[in-house]
């Protein structure tokens, strides 16, 4: 009771946790979905127009471009004179501190005529106006002149005739004809510019109000297309006025489908669209692919590319639409049916293409290609083992993207000059990336603790340090190996198991072997150690090369699937040789059965069911007396009848037929390995 209620509670979380998972998903690809309008049509100057016939539908403005916008702009604003006005307290205060200075002749440098005329220059100059130097720069480059405000009316005037302090300093020191008896050295050197300082101050106000009503008297628009006016017509060029006016229909558009209403309609609308696909993925999973939904790890692994690539092409289209095809969509189909199988591999990438589609205005192109050159990555990529394979695939995922594209274009511009080549160059630098899936399916076996075929083809390389020192310290046990692997892969071949799986865990079924070899009688000579054992001690000794072997695949860091193969290649079963010993030394006595009992589990795969069938008819076979087909038939009908008896496959997806396979496949390696040697006749002398 508890154990059902155990595993209700498992099932429960899982539950949760998959529609946690699928809440995410689906928030994270809605959230980053593009919710500015988007362009209706995608069109260039001199190049045909692709869709049909253009007829307006509401009256609307032909807008100028911002190019020419701007320059009207600043034409007009080359008229506009700011509002200034003059501070005469600072013109009264600076006066008269030149007066308290330089008042009394007898006691300044300066003589009396020189005096007034300081005084008369002064006036002049704070009459006509001082502004800062910055301010001055920049209006006599953007405008003609200011206005002056004195009193109730504004006087214009040219930048020319405003001063600033260095241009005020020049003029009291320049000579005019009032100016015969005045000593310039000592002006210089009574430091008059102390006396000058900026008395015109800008109205922000009133010259930001003129300024507005200045450039309301600009037109943004250079004419009008009313209800019913053909705007293109299929296969029309696109000149400059109409792609003017295209643009202008564009922004009438978003102006009038802007409002708080409609944006929300549009993200409730975007959501919808990607539930729908993303729940039917996983109503695909729940039918078909039961098991990826219970893995944490490949659940986690489909979300990732669900959500990645869609929002990758949302960004990157809001710059420009083409980018979406730089994107190597492929890369999607050859990870899952590198880690997983190819139906899922498809399914998975139909449906991240056709959410991410939703980005972009012209999808049907970017659907074909992608789907296309999905398929083509997963027929040429049945079993990824070397690094070859993956350059290959990426150029065959190339042409067929670039052939596909170049079909549609055609059929749309029906003239090979017409064709949108910059695409192109698009698809092939998405054939480039695509070749960075190598290393990352390096870093996605890490992450995901998956198990690639590339991986597993080194790890069956017997030069590596685990196979090479059983080859060492237990050269039976390896030998043992090495003909559990044949067999295996030859039934995995038959049945369509994964054959390179399943040759790889056998060759590291037995490594917990290498710590106690002596105790096995493959590696034994002459000794045995067990006579010097009771029965329970060589169960245990026996038993514990499982637990050996879990913790060396531990220590060397294989895979988990290659460890499952330690743990399940005895399942459940007993150590019968010793446990029927003591047996018959112990008559009518009750035991503890589990000292003789391996710790599993049974297998729970194919290739494991299919390893504890090949290594226990190996182990078997070296102990028949006469290797006939009838002895070695026999044998295997006993050997595998007697596990599915004692059901150690009863959790593994292997069907009878499967079974009989093996037998069959078993039978006829055994006869050809063990087949009878003809006798080489003697010379007679």
């Amino acid at each position: 009771m508890n154990r059902h209620n155990s595993t209700k509670t498992i099932s429960t979380k899982v539950q949760i946790y998959r529609v946690i998972v699928t809440a995410i998903a689906i928030g994270l690809i809605s959230l980053c979905l593009p919710r500015e309008e988007s362009s209706l049509y995608q069109f260039e100057i001199g190049r045909p127009w692709r869709y049909n016939s253009l007829i307006a539908t509401y009256d609307f403005p032909i807008y100028k471009t911002s190019e020419t916008i701007a320059a009207e702009q600043d034409s007009i604003l080359h008229l506009f004179k700011p509002y200034f006005i003059i501070d005469n307290n600072i013109t009264i205060k600076e006066i008269e501190k030149f007066k308290r200075d330089f008042g009394q002749p007898s006691d300044s440098k300066l003589t009396t005529k020189e005096i007034n005329y300081i005084q008369n220059r002064l006036k002049e100059i704070y009459s006509n106006g001082v502004m800062d130097s910055n301010e001055y720069e920049q209006l006599i480059k953007n405008t003609s002149g200011i206005r002056v405000i004195t009193g109730t009316e504004a006087i214009s005037k040219s930048i020319e005739s405003i001063f600033f302090p260095k241009k005020a300093y020049e003029y009291l020191l320049a000579s005019n004809k009032d100016s015969a008896y005045i000593d310039t050295e000592r002006l210089r050197a009574a430091n008059l510019d102390q006396y000058i300082t900026f008395n015109l101050i800008c109205d922000t106000v009133k010259s930001a109000s003129a300024r507005h009503d200045l450039l309301s008297t600009l037109s943004y628009a250079s004419g009008m297309v009313v209800t019913g006016q053909k705007i293109i017509d299929r296969g029309e060029i696109v000149t400059e006025e109409t792609s003017q006016i295209l643009s202008s229909l564009e922004k009438e558009y978003a102006r009038r489908n802007t409002s708080k209403m409609q944006i929300h309609s549009m993200a409730l609308g975007q959501t919808i669209y990607v539930a729908i696909i993303v729940i039917c993925l996983s109503i695909y999973f729940s039918q078909f692919r039961r098991d990826y939904l219970s893995d944490t790890r490949s659940l986690l692994f489909i979300a990732s590319a669900t959500v990645i690539f869609p929002i990758a092409t949302s960004v990157l289209s809001t710059h420009n639409t083409g980018y979406a095809f730089v994107i190597p969509f492929a890369m999607i189909p050859i990870f899952i049916r590198v880690f997983m199988d190819s139906r899922t591999a498809f399914v998975t990438l139909a449906s991240t293409v056709l959410i991410s589609s939703i980005a972009l205005p012209d999808a049907f192109s970017f659907v074909a290609t992608q789907i296309i050159a999905g398929m083509v990555a997963i027929y040429s990529l049945r079993e990824l083992s070397q690094r070859s394979q993956l350059i290959r695939s990426a150029c065959y995922v190339t042409l067929a993207s670039v052939v596909i594209y170049f079909s549609i274009e055609l059929i749309h511009e029906r003239d090979l000059t017409r064709i949108d080549y910059h695409m192109l160059i698009y698809i092939l630098l998405g054939g480039l990336l695509l070749l960075f899936a190598y290393p990352l399916l390096f870093l996605f076996e890490k992450t995901f603790n998956f198990t690639s075929n590339v991986t597993l083809v080194e790890l069956s390389n017997t030069n590596n340090d685990v196979l090479r020192h059983l080859s060492e310290v237990a050269p039976g046990t390896f030998q043992h190996s090495m003909q559990v692997a044949n067999l295996a892969t030859e039934v995995a071949n038959r049945v369509g198991a994964k054959s390179l799986l399943v040759r790889t865990g056998a060759l590291y079924h037995d490594i917990g072997k290498m710590l106690n070899p002596a105790y096995f009688t493959e590696n034994q000579n002459s000794f045995n150690p067990h006579s010097q054992l009771s029965s329970s001690e060589s169960a245990t000794v026996v038993i514990n090369h499982v637990r050996d072997g879990l913790r060396l695949a531990e220590k060397y860091h294989l895979p988990t699937v290659i460890s499952d193969f330690i743990a399940t290649h005895h399942g459940q079963g007993k150590t019968k040789y010793f446990l029927i010993t003591y047996k018959n030394q112990h008559p009518n006595e009750e035991f503890d059965e589990s000292v003789y009992t391996y710790p599993g589990p049974d297998p729970f795969t194919p290739e494991q069911a299919i390893l504890m069938m090949a290594d226990a008819v190996e182990a078997a076979s070296r102990s028949l007396k006469e290797y006939s087909d009838e002895s070695i038939s026999n044998l295997v009908d006993k050997i595998i009848d007697g596990q599915l008896a004692e059901g150690f496959f009863r959790h593994c997806p292997i069907t009878f037929a499967d079974i009989l396979s093996a037998k069959e496949t078993f039978k006829e390696k055994l006869k050809t390995i063990y087949h009878t040697r003809i006798s080489y006749p003697e010379l007679k002398k």
